[in-house]
């Protein structure tokens, strides 16, 4: 049955009609007249009268589509990182914060706000705010109490690394006996220098801007203990105090393992380790060994093979006893060592590869000489030397010969003698954990650009990120104890598609949830949050 409109005179009729067929032709027989169309419009006999025929044939009430208002997108999936922001105590950290200044403005808000931006959608603090009506029933913020809050926690910096370190071993049991130790550079889009930003080695190349050096701690788990801020123009070595200090008097570590590249690898740097009670994991300098260490180091005899990897490269380790000998202008001390020389195929190719590089850059050079005095030592010019007294460089075969000798060798040292090679080596090998975290601060969080120039703000930024971070490797480590594993990109895009669809029909509010991925139900799963329903009216919505 079907409802059919027929025109007589200037009216038009709806009628009831039934088809049928007869002698292979369709037919419509009428079963009902309905009335004039103008005198069924609005009136309220028939409304009930549809409505009651769509209750007794089982049809749900349906919504003329031209009711609907325009969709507007919001996001919930930011109640994943407020759980884990709760949960860390953030909030009653910087409440305390504020309770012991005249602040008058929630500075949780403020600082979540941030860190979400940096965690969901990178941008400035001015773009968070124009932006903070993407997130659902999230408290709104002025731009102002934005950059006020940035002072605050520059101010407040260590007092928030404190708290947060105690909630973590005392709430989370967190365990700290090794720590990873690593520096880094953020440089800025500026040659003006001051007290903080100043040119200095980059590690990102980038020599004509000035920068500003980071010292990261992380624990095994890959999550920040804390970091140190430093001038741009700071050697990486020297970065090393201020984060032993950190450990033994504000955090009040002594059994503690310090594994860090051989960029703090000085006799200084080890004395002062040794000399806290410390112990000590780091890359050898191996070029620059003693004669005799050399001789051990590419000396085959000694060496224990180990079976081939399953790309079926080699690899082999030896262990020297040694004593490491330190003068400065006061004493001669000495440490006892352990040194754990390796050999593997797979580095040697590598080492190959990489000076390979080194050296068509250098025979580049030589072809553009203009441009030799500006390179950068540790690119293709470490291959030339300079000869005679007009300035001409000639490609320095002794020096690609003395590399030579090395490929494939590597070398740590230790003051810890309790540990086996494969401890020490499974040890160091963790290292990529603090490499990976400057590269999610860097791509993910994107830290920089910094849109900030004085130093207070600049330094405010920075305990922003810390934060921010610390919330994404939570989430990450909560997703690996539930058996799941993903990348901080991953997390960010399964988050940012835990979205509503907000659309007014007559006159009610509704909320529509969006399909989100797989990893946003496995997310929910691992922090316990409830996954809300497809539709849900205004008035009963709950995050």
């Amino acid at each position: 049955m079907f409802v059919k409109i027929t025109k007589s005179g200037k009216y038009e009729y709806a009628q009831l009609v039934q088809s049928y067929r007869e002698d292979g032709q369709t037919k419509h027989k009428v079963i009902l007249n309905l009335g004039r169309l103008d005198q069924i419009a609005g009136n309220p006999s028939f409304q009930r009268l549809a409505i009651r025929l769509q209750e007794l044939s089982g049809v749900k009430n349906r919504v003329d589509l031209d009711s609907f208002s325009e969709g507007e997108i919001v996001n919930y999936g930011y109640t994943v990182y407020k759980k884990l922001f709760l949960e860390l105590g953030l909030e009653l950290i910087l409440d305390g914060i504020k309770e012991q200044g005249k602040t008058q403005f929630s500075l949780g808000d403020s600082c979540f706000l941030m860190a979400l931006q940096h965690l969901l959608e990178p941008r400035s603090k001015r773009g968070a705010y124009l932006k903070q009506q993407r997130y659902l029933q999230l408290p709104q913020v002025d731009l102002n109490h934005l950059y006020r809050s940035l002072d605050i926690l520059h101010i407040h910096k260590e007092k928030l690394e404190d708290s947060l370190y105690y909630h973590h071993r005392t709430i989370l049991s967190m365990q700290v006996d090794v720590v990873f130790f690593d520096v880094t550079t953020f440089h800025f889009e500026s040659v003006k220098a001051d007290s903080l930003r100043d040119f200095g080695f980059s590690k990102n190349g980038k020599f004509n801007e000035v920068q500003v050096v980071l010292a990261l701690l992380v624990d095994t788990e890959g999550r920040p203990i804390g970091y140190e801020l430093f001038p741009g123009n700071t050697f990486e070595s020297k970065t090393l105090e201020s984060a032993l200090e950190k450990l033994e008097k504000r955090f009040g570590l002594r059994q503690v393992i310090i594994v860090a590249d051989r960029g703090i690898n000085s006799k200084l740097n080890l004395k002062r380790i040794a000399a806290r009670g410390y112990r000590y994991i780091v890359a050898a300098r191996i070029r620059k060994l003693k004669k005799e260490l050399t001789h051990k180091l590419l000396d085959p005899e000694g060496y224990m093979e180990l079976p081939l990897d399953e790309e079926g490269e080699a690899f082999r380790y030896k262990v020297i006893e040694h004593v490491n000998e330190i003068k400065d202008d006061v004493e001669v001390c000495t440490i006892d060592e352990r040194l754990v020389f390796t050999y593997s195929t797979k580095r040697m190719k590598k080492d190959r590869a990489d000076r390979q590089r080194l050296i068509e850059k250098a025979r580049y050079l030589l072809a553009n000489q203009s441009k030799i005095k500006s390179s950068n030592k540790k690119g293709g010019k470490k291959y030339l030397k300079e000869i005679g007294n007009k300035s001409d460089w000639v490609l320095d075969e002794t020096a690609i010969t003395n590399d030579e000798r090395f490929d494939g060798y590597y070398g740590l040292q230790t003051n810890d003698h309790n540990l086996t090679p494969q401890d020490l080596l499974e040890a160091y090998h963790c290292l990529w954990k603090i490499e990976e975290s400057f590269r999610v601060m860097k791509s993910t969080l994107e830290v920089r650009p910094v849109f900030h120039w004085t130093e207070a703000r600049i330094k405010g930024h920075f305990v922003l990120c810390f934060l921010a971070f610390l919330l994404e490797r939570t989430l990450e480590l909560k997703l690996k104890n539930a058996g799941s594993s993903a990348s901080p990109q991953q997390i960010r895009e399964a988050l940012n598609a835990m979205c509503f669809t907000k659309v007014e029909i007559d006159g009610s509010t509704f909320y529509i949830k969006a399909k989100g991925t797989e990893l946003s139900s496995k997310i929910l799963r691992a922090l316990k949050m409830k996954p809300h329903k497809n539709v849900t009216p205004a008035e009963e919505m709950v995050l």
